[in-house]
């Protein structure tokens, strides 16, 4: 949990000093979007659903063409809890001045705890990102993340989720 935290603080300055997010137009485009929300899964083979929170911070190394995002999810259940922190490379499309469209896909990293039993593991994260800005100045939004992720560990989990929450632009 200490790794997550520090990681996080790590991309969230690395994001607010970057410069090749900053475009020549910084009014318009923001150097970072952070994401914030609640999420769910639900375990295909039969493991039921989980619920928790959703951090993640979005910037765009290359316009129209490269968005990169790392975020956090706990997703909690009975007796189990579940840490995924990913990086997913997603291609942005715009659909007009107040929504986006990304698809996306990217490393995970598994924490899992259920029943005192810890394990670690690496996965994979596909998503598809929906992104809704009430004006087109793009400070304020909401976003709605389906996906499906694949644990490579012992057993092969699958799940498919969603998630959905606040935009907030960093300028």
């Amino acid at each position: 949990m200490k790794a997550t935290r520090s990681l996080l603080r790590a991309l969230l300055i690395l994001c607010l000093r970057s410069p090749c997010t900053q475009s020549a137009d910084t009014e318009s485009e923001p150097a970072a979007i952070i994401e914030l929300g609640g999420a769910t899964a639900w375990d295909l083979k039969g493991g039921g659903s989980s619920f928790g929170p959703d951090l993640a911070a979005e910037v765009t190394p290359v316009e129209s063409w490269l968005e990169l995002e790392a975020g956090t999810t706990p997703l909690f259940r009975p007796h189990s809890t579940e840490w995924d922190t990913d990086l997913l490379f997603k291609k942005p499309w715009t659909l007009s001045e107040k929504a986006e469209f990304m698809a996306g896909l990217g490393p995970e990293w598994i924490h899992s705890s259920a029943y005192s039993v810890t394990t670690n593991s690496l996965g994979a994260e596909v998503v598809l990102d929906f992104m809704f800005w009430p004006n087109s100045k793009h400070r304020f939004g909401w976003y709605l993340e389906p996906g499906y992720d694949y644990d490579f560990a012992r057993g092969h989990d699958r799940s498919v989720g969603i998630s959905a929450g606040l935009l907030i632009a960093v300028p």
